[in-house]
C-alpha cells in the first residue's frame, strides 16, 4: 500500500530540527533518540516511527486529502541509511572520535534537510539505484 508523500517529508523536517540541535548541543542523548526513531522507521516503515505517528495523528487530519503517494520501500530504506549514520554519530559522540560524531550527524542532517526542504530523498534515490543495479546483475 502506498503512503502519503507528506508523511516522510514531515518526518524529515522534524529530523532536521533534531539533528541540528544535536550538532549545536553536542547531545549524545538527543542523537540516541533520533537513532531510535530511525530504527523504528527502518523496522516498521515510516508510519511506525514516532514522527510518522505524529504526522498521522496530529498533522494529517488538519490537511486536505493526499494527492501524491509513493511506495513505502524507498523511505523505509532511507530510514535504515539514517540509522547507519546516526549510529556512527552516536559511536563518535560516546566513544570517540568526536569528529566521527560530528561528520556522521552532519551527513544525516544534510540528507534530512534535502528531503524536508526540497523533497529530494537521498536514501530513496539510493534504494532505486541499488534496485536497478541488482536487476542488471541478475
Amino acid at each position: 500500500m502506498d503512503i502519503d508523500v507528506r508523511g516522510p517529508r514531515f518526518g524529515a523536517a522534524v529530523t532536521t530540527v533534531v539533528l541540528a540541535a544535536v550538532l549545536v548541543a553536542g547531545s549524545a542523548w538527543l542523537l540516541a533518540w533520533q537513532t531510535l526513531a530511525f530504527a523504528l522507521g527502518a523496522a516498521g516503515g515510516v508510519g511506525r516511527s514516532p514522527y510518522g505517528w505524529l504526522f498521522r495523528t496530529a498533522v494529517r487530519p488538519r490537511l486536505g486529502p493526499p494527492t501524491e503517494f509513493e511506495p513505502p520501500e524507498p523511505p523505509r530504506f532511507a530510514q535504515a541509511v539514517g540509522l547507519l549514520f546516526a549510529g556512527l554519530g552516536l559511536v563518535g559522540y560516546t566513544l570517540g572520535p568526536e569528529w566521527l560524531g560530528l561528520a556522521a550527524t552532519g551527513a544525516a542532517l544534510a540528507a534530512a534537510f534535502l528531503n524536508a526542504v526540497f523533497g529530494y530523498c537521498l536514501g530513496c534515490e539510493a534504494f532505486l539505484l541499488l534496485r536497478r543495479l541488482m536487476v542488471r546483475v541478475e
